[in-house]
């Protein structure tokens, strides 16, 4: 599979400004450390940390980046996130949004849009907000209570009549969720059938659209753990042997935490979950291709730490370590190509979760994640860490300069050995640095990197950025 990525240049969405603006409704494992010298410290984990590069590292024990090996450009896509008519984003905290650094927004994100119909001034307002922020739109239709029509018919309103031009489009909102909130029988043949009357009726419309689905919930590498309907059919599986032949994006929704509600998750516990979404892309990828026999795409259309309304935790999503967990993942969106993420949501407050990026009048840590993702580069290169605690993504940016985000899960700082070809550090070399102390500050590369070694501090994003 070529690892370019061809095909967004094809569906990139160009908006024309529009006036006007949008209105305002109202147990931690113990990490040790032993000091030898100013440069190296021997780390002793007594707790199991992810792996998260495969391929091995020719520093052992340390970070590997070769810019020669060139993978392929990475969709301006995974900094995504969602939005709807039932949250406001606050009029003090707009500069915020906007610099906020989002370049895709589905709409209305979650079961809203399959509970109500949505109105011609929203839309209006949606794009206008899109516009403002510099980001691309992406539609969710009703498919619950809703018909093919209808579908058809928003997706006229939106690009024929108004001119908007939206090429990403999903339908419905976790189908595999219907018939326990409905108290009703819905099953894979149901939703397979329902969904590509609605598919067919929307391409009629504009053939240009792109279709993203099923937008299954809680979907997991382990073939077991994945939804199942009332006569054991997988839900994803269904789904691309009915409709794998119409579909453009497959989409998936993860939200790992809390396994049981009444339990609090710990730092532990989401450091050990970063873990395991290579493992899903990848078993997803896997099963399209097997599947359908082509390679299609990956969509992660919702996903944050927990599900539930959980807030101020040490691994809530409100969190300082979430901020941190979400680094690893995006990094991880980036090695695997995956096409579209967004995260859940742009703005909460009060008794509406923390999964904001934006509070009510307070920016949460995982929007200083996105802050750190906006001076990295567009064209992905060869990294490797040979350290379970620590994530590694390289990139160029567009003036040739390379960039690397390490990303240190570990309570304790680690100092590794940091190798790289072609590239050295110099006086016009750049360090960033988020961590409990710093939110996204230049740093004096000095007090980093002595003698061929970086030091990353504990719970931390690093983000080099290195001229040739």
């Amino acid at each position: 599979m070529s690892r370019t990525i061809s095909w967004i240049a094809r569906s990139i969405l160009t908006i024309g400004m529009l006036a006007g603006c949008i209105s305002q409704p109202a147990t931690v494992p113990t990490i040790t450390t032993s000091q030898s010298s100013e440069a190296t410290r021997t780390i002793s984990l007594t707790a199991s940390l992810p792996t998260f590069t495969p391929a091995t590292s020719p520093i052992p024990g340390g970070l590997y980046v070769d810019p020669g090996k060139e993978l392929g450009s990475i969709s301006p896509y995974i900094y995504g996130t969602n939005y709807g008519p039932w949250i406001a984003l606050p009029a003090s905290m707009i500069p915020d949004a906007k610099n906020a650094g989002m370049t895709i927004i589905r709409f209305p994100g979650g079961a809203w849009g399959d509970r109500n119909d949505l109105k011609d001034y929203q839309i209006t307002q949606f794009i206008a907000f899109c516009n403002m922020l510099g980001a691309i739109p992406s539609f969710s239709v009703r498919l619950r209570n809703g018909t093919p029509e209808q579908a058809a018919a928003l997706v006229k309103l939106v690009n024929i009549d108004k001119k908007y031009g939206v090429k990403y489009w999903s339908i419905g909102n976790e189908p595999d969720l219907y018939g326990q909130e409905l108290n009703i029988p819905y099953d894979t043949p149901q939703f397979n059938q329902e969904w590509r009357a609605f598919a067919l009726q929307m391409k009629a419309v504009d053939p240009t659209i792109i279709l993203i689905g099923p937008e299954v919930s809680q979907f997991t590498p382990d073939p077991q753990k994945n939804k199942k309907d009332s006569a054991g059919r997988d839900w994803m599986i269904e789904f691309l042997k009915s409709n794998g032949d119409l579909v453009d994006i497959i989409s998936i929704h993860r939200y790992p935490f809390p396994k049981i509600i009444t339990e609090s998750t710990s730092v532990n516990d989401l450091r050990k979950d970063a873990g395991e979404w290579t493992k899903i892309i990848r078993y997803l990828n896997a099963l399209i291709t097997e599947t359908t026999g082509r390679h299609i795409p990956i969509a992660i259309t919702e996903f944050s730490t927990h599900y539930n309304k959980a807030v101020g935790g040490e691994a809530t999503p409100d969190s300082h370590f979430a901020g941190i967990w979400l680094g690893s993942l995006i990094g991880q969106f980036i090695s695997e190509d995956v096409l579209i993420a967004n995260q859940w949501l742009l703005t909460t407050s009060g008794d509406s979760g923390s999964w904001g990026l934006i509070g009510r009048g307070e920016l949460r840590p995982t929007y200083y994640t996105y802050q750190m993702y906006k001076m990295f580069g567009v064209l992905q290169v060869f990294s490797s860490s040979d350290n379970q605690a620590v994530s590694i993504a390289a990139a160029k940016n567009k003036e040739g300069a390379l960039t690397i985000m390490l990303v240190n899960l570990a309570d304790e700082s680690i100092a590794a050995p940091l190798s790289m070809t072609g590239y050295a550090i110099s006086d016009s070399s750049q360090l960033w640095l988020f961590d409990k102390e710093h939110n996204v500050e230049k740093q004096p590369i000095a007090d980093f990197i002595k003698h061929d070694q970086i030091t990353l501090p504990g719970q931390s994003m690093v983000l080099l950025v290195i001229n040739k």
